[in-house]
């Protein structure tokens, strides 16, 4: 059984890791501001289930595959890449803009979700995270191992999503004063596509690395 210790400790180093920005806190902040607080929140549970699986992939070795196999590593890096560049040109290419009462035209959460989900199971680094961190704090002596990763991996999540949420709730705040003027929007619109095709980009060109990689 995992131990109070263990949590502390995975809870600490979680927290850290959650507090700095990285890709996936870029796409929910930007989600954020290119719609609303809500859209930011359904971003981020997206993300977080993809997490999830991956933490159960990782929990039963699936993900070994990716630190092991290049190839594996690249089809997926690429994969997440082509995604993210996809939603990029959709945005730059959308000309909705604000209605009468200057609201901005909302996108279904249940696609924003999904869209999370995919953004965080394409995720490479993040399941190198998991395969290569989780293991440091478990223990064969406390149980079954891929139980103490499912709960040490779940902590994991459970705290990145507060901290995406919190960053969600942050951006869609100060976006809401500024996405009732039909320039701002064109022009937030096309800084979220090219923060999307960066993020992309950012993916393709990063070589494989199978060293500890920062999942958030």
């Amino acid at each position: 059984m995992v131990t109070m210790s263990q949590l502390m400790l995975v809870a600490g180093a979680a927290l850290i890791f959650a507090l700095v920005p990285g890709p996936a806190v870029v796409f929910i902040v930007t989600r954020s501001v290119d719609q609303t607080r809500r859209a930011g929140m359904a971003s981020g549970l997206g993300v977080a289930c993809g997490n999830q699986a991956l933490v159960i992939a990782a929990a039963f070795g699936l993900s070994a595959l990716l630190a092991t196999s290049e190839i594996a590593y690249d089809v997926v890096r690429f994969a997440g890449a082509a995604y993210l560049v996809y939603l990029g040109v959709r945005r730059l290419l959308d000309r909705s803009l604000p209605s009468e009462t200057g609201d901005v035209a909302p996108k279904p959460l249940s696609r924003l979700y999904g869209q999370g989900v995919v953004v965080g199971v394409l995720n490479p680094k993040a399941a190198l995270f998991f395969f290569s961190f989780l293991p440091q704090f478990v223990s064969p002596g406390h149980g079954a191992v891929a139980v103490q990763m499912l709960i040490l991996g779940t902590l994991v999540v459970a705290i990145t999503l507060v901290s995406d949420c919190c960053y969600a709730a942050l951006a869609g705040g100060v976006a809401q004063t500024l996405l009732r003027k039909p320039k701002v929007v064109r022009r937030q619109q096309i800084v979220a596509g090219c923060v999307y095709i960066g993020l992309g980009v950012a993916a393709a060109v990063s070589g494989p690395s199978h060293a500890t990689a920062k999942a958030h």
